[in-house]
């Protein structure tokens, strides 16, 4: 309910269709988003909806559309009709002031397309003004000094000379007829419409009508049966039978019958419990809580059902992926192909070997300690290749290199990337010229491992994986990095080892301003420096 202080509108409505039935459905009345009332202290937000009740009519009430300290001020009621049977509903303004606290919509909602959208409502009408001044009061006011009839003559000019008479002028065409009236005041409310679908003057309604039997039916042929003085039917309603419709005798008894087990050929209870052998006299009550034709499954005796354990001893196939809480352990060698390997086998197979993980590394290009021990200068400008397996899964943070010297000063155009088997990228650094990226500098004895993160670590799949990278910088002071290599004498070493078409270093002398989608393979050049690097 709203607060006495926001002045309201009641309106009232009745839709009925042409023959008078009720219509159904729901009239909606919308106000801006939001109309807030200070002095009230009340927000009130979203539509109205009225539903028409059974007689077709609807009512509500609402705030007055020029409520006193309202915010906004000035707006109107949009009116939206929705009614069974009617695929357009109409949609109009109102006006609700509070002079006019009841309102039907029958007198203010437009039937006519030409009358306007905003429809105000008229309020009563206001107390009578006063009398104006005459026209010869205004005429002396203005400086008049004559007569009312000095002033009545004044008006009038000389007559003028009578002009020819006009030819006959052509009869006009009929006008249209005149807009149908208004419809007529609605009915008086609360009148039945219809009585189980029947609307006529004078309505009768039939036993079938309200899905009732005729009284006619009672007690007769097809019809009910009824109820005599004691509640009962009677034996006349009753079908025939051999006995006259009633019983005569029970097993030769007759009055109020009570039959024992002897008078039906039974035992009695005492009789039956000497023929068989009682719950007390059996040893066994229930097997694992279960009674009656017991039977047992694995579970009832916490046993594990066959097939579905592992066997401490004997021979067994265990199908399926498992994983194991615990690393599972084995004193027993590898000896066929399929066999799982110790930890210890596979490190003494390894013997002295160095490995990029005891390094911290996740692989590299071969041990950095066979690398040359004078570096080399990557070059201003072209790609450099170096090619890298990685034997398990791993995720890839950053690209790693050996400097022996570096002052720093990368510039814009310098970067680094990971590419798969088929050239394609799938990780790279950012700008190498930016202090998140570019290596650190190296003035140590001996050198020191750089590094330059990925924008984003990679999940990198087992396999070939190729390091590029491009290096811009001032060659006239040298300021690039002196990389580790290995063995570079020759003009142009050989990069492929074995019958595969992997090229473990080489070179594309025409750079690229940033690390390209993808690299031609087949396109890589010898070059003749064999560059390391690693992933961590």
């Amino acid at each position: 309910m709203l607060p006495e202080s926001i002045p309201t509108v009641t309106v009232r409505g009745r839709f009925l269709s042409p023959d008078g039935r009720p219509l159904s459905g729901s009239v909606t009345f919308r106000a801006p988003a939001q109309i807030t009332f200070p002095d009230a202290d009340v927000i009130l937000g979203g539509p109205v909806v009225a539903q028409l009740d059974a007689q077709g009519q609807i009512s509500a009430t609402l705030p007055a559309t020029d409520a006193p300290s309202m915010d906004p001020s000035g707006w109107s009621y949009t009116v939206a009709e929705q009614l069974a049977g009617i695929p357009t509903g109409r949609s109009y303004n109102v006006l609700l002031p509070a002079e006019q606290p009841l309102v039907d919509l029958a007198d203010i909602a437009p039937t006519d397309p030409s009358k306007p959208n905003y429809i105000p409502v008229v309020g009563p009408e206001g107390p009578q003004g006063k009398t104006g001044a005459s026209a010869y009061e205004v005429a002396v006011a203005g400086g008049f000094s004559g007569t009312p009839a000095d002033w009545l003559a004044s008006l009038v000019g000389p007559r003028g000379t009578t002009g020819s008479t006009g030819a006959q002028g052509l009869q006009g065409v009929p006008g249209k007829d005149g807009k149908d009236g208004a419809p007529g005041p609605a009915g008086a409310p609360g009148l039945v419409q219809s009585v189980n679908g029947k609307s006529t003057a004078s309505i009768t309604l039939a036993p079938a009508d309200v899905g009732a039997l005729a009284a006619a039916a009672a007690g007769a042929a097809n019809g009910v049966a009824t109820l005599g003085a004691d509640g009962k039917v009677p034996a006349a309603q009753l079908p025939t039978s051999s006995g006259g419709g009633a019983v005569a005798s029970v097993n030769g008894k007759t009055g109020t019958v009570v039959l024992t087990a002897a008078d039906v050929g039974a035992l009695d209870q005492s009789a039956a419990d000497a023929r068989y052998v009682q719950p007390s006299g059996i040893p066994v009550q229930s097997v694992a809580g279960k009674t009656g034709a017991v039977s047992l499954v694995a579970g009832d005796v916490g046993a594990e059902a066959a097939g579905t354990a592992v066997l401490l001893t004997g021979t067994q196939t265990v199908t399926g992926s498992k994983t194991f809480s615990s690393v599972p352990s084995s004193s027993v060698a590898p000896t066929a192909d399929n066999h799982l390997a110790r930890k210890s086998y596979v490190d003494a197979l390894g013997g002295g070997e160095w490995l990029p993980t005891d390094h911290g590394l996740l692989t590299w290009a071969f041990d950095p300690a066979l690398g040359q021990s004078t570096a080399l200068y990557p070059g201003s400008g072209p790609i450099r290749v170096t090619a890298v397996v990685l034997r398990t899964p791993a995720t890839i943070n950053r690209i790693v290199w050996f400097a022996t010297g570096y002052a720093g000063g990368l510039t814009t155009g310098s970067w680094a990337a990971i590419y798969n088997s088929t050239g394609a990228r799938v990780a790279a650094t950012g700008d190498m010229s930016t202090a998140t990226y570019e290596p650190a500098e190296v003035h140590t004895a001996g050198g020191a491992t750089i590094n330059s993160p990925l924008t984003a670590a990679y999940s990198a799949a087992a396999g070939v994986y190729y390091v590029a990278w491009r290096l811009q910088y001032n060659t006239t002071t040298s300021d690039g990095p002196m990389l580790l290599a290995s063995e570079s004498g020759a003009g142009a070493p050989p990069n492929f080892f074995g019958y595969t078409a992997v090229r473990r270093f080489g070179v594309y002398s025409t750079g690229a301003a940033s690390a390209p989608a993808s690299i031609a393979l087949a396109s890589l050049e010898n070059g003749a420096n064999r560059f390391w690097a690693a992933l961590a």
